[in-house]
């Protein structure tokens, strides 16, 4: 599920006085770090289960758990006009400071009272949609379109020539992103897939492959450009999309993009580089695995983040700000 640096796999077991220091005070001074190693991800098995080998375990007893009560408050929607900013005047989206869900593992828990879900695209049938849409959330469609998934149905659609270096999770590939006229109708495909469930939006993953060790030498230019074919695929079919990490690039990106989700910009000290998304009435939907709340929702709070603390897993769990 998570799509962070292999680096998050050895963050796990960092001491507590490390990650204090990062995040000291009002959630720190969020300074330019140097990025961690290659990008991983981890995403579901065929049968729903977290494939990443080092999922941490389940909460203890008492541990916060998905409020169920009441009805989801809609304060977090853009208005009918639109909001300023590029792409997300036509298209929907979460605004800045909008509760959310980001389930990708295990039987969608509805009863969350959050405006906004975000479930996996191809785990997920339309009637979950539908029956969040009457609970009057909005859902958002996670889809993978930075590496090739030995376990989706349409893996085989994906030729061989586009599939590089493993991405640090079990039957995963980066993709040649360089290869934009294969790979963009394969991706439309799972995007019409989004849009045919009824989701509102999509959280396209791994859109950083320049970064990492993908097989393929990549360039800051050609992800630009291939992020950007992305946009324009989801935007084609009515559908938001989000910026997903690609933290270095949102300034050329935050036009294209109707808001972001990030993985640990607290631990990483470089929350402020998303800041263009609340410039512009986008959300930047937030997640921290290994840092507690305490140590980062001063600074979500100051910055209008929908910041939240996870399992790896990605599970119903959530201990939100």
């Amino acid at each position: 599920m998570t799509r962070r640096a292999t680096a998050l796999l050895a963050a796990l077991t960092l001491t507590t006085a490390m990650l204090v220091s990062a995040c000291a005070g009002d959630g720190g001074d969020d300074s330019d770090q140097p990025e961690p190693g290659p990008a991983s991800s981890a995403a579901n098995s065929p049968s729903g289960s977290a494939s990443s080998p080092t999922a941490p375990a389940a909460s203890p007893a008492g541990s916060a758990s998905p409020s169920t009560s009441g009805s989801p408050s809609t304060s977090g929607f853009p208005s009918p006009s639109g909001s300023t900013g590029g792409a997300s005047q036509a298209y929907w989206h979460p605004t800045p400071g909008t509760p959310w869900q980001w389930q990708l593992s295990g039987t969608v828990d509805q009863s969350v009272d959050v405006p906004v879900y975000d479930i996996d695209g191809f785990e997920n049938d339309a009637s979950v949609v539908a029956s969040l849409h009457a609970k009057g959330r909005k859902v958002i469609c996670y889809v993978n379109a930075g590496a090739w998934e030995s376990f989706r149905p349409d893996a085989a659609a994906f030729p061989s020539s586009v599939r590089g270096s493993g991405d640090g999770w079990k039957g995963e590939n980066w993709f040649d992103i360089r290869q934009i006229d294969v790979l963009r109708p394969l991706l439309a495909q799972r995007f019409q897939m989004c849009k045919d469930k009824g989701f509102d939006a999509i959280e396209p993953d791994l859109l950083d492959a320049y970064q990492n060790n993908s097989g393929f030498p990549l360039t800051a230019d050609e992800q630009i450009a291939y992020n950007k074919m992305i946009a324009q695929l989801a935007h084609g079919l009515g559908l938001g999309v989000a910026l997903k990490n690609d933290v270095d690039q949102v300034p050329q990106l935050v036009d294209s993009f109707d808001f972001a989700v990030d993985e640990q910009c607290a631990q990483y000290q470089e929350c402020d580089e998303l800041t263009p998304f609340i410039q512009q009435n986008k959300a930047v939907l937030h997640v921290e695995y290994t840092v507690p709340t305490s140590q980062f929702c001063a600074q979500s709070d100051r910055l209008r983040f929908s910041s939240m603390e996870k399992h790896l897993e990605l599970d119903a769990w959530r201990q939100p700000c």
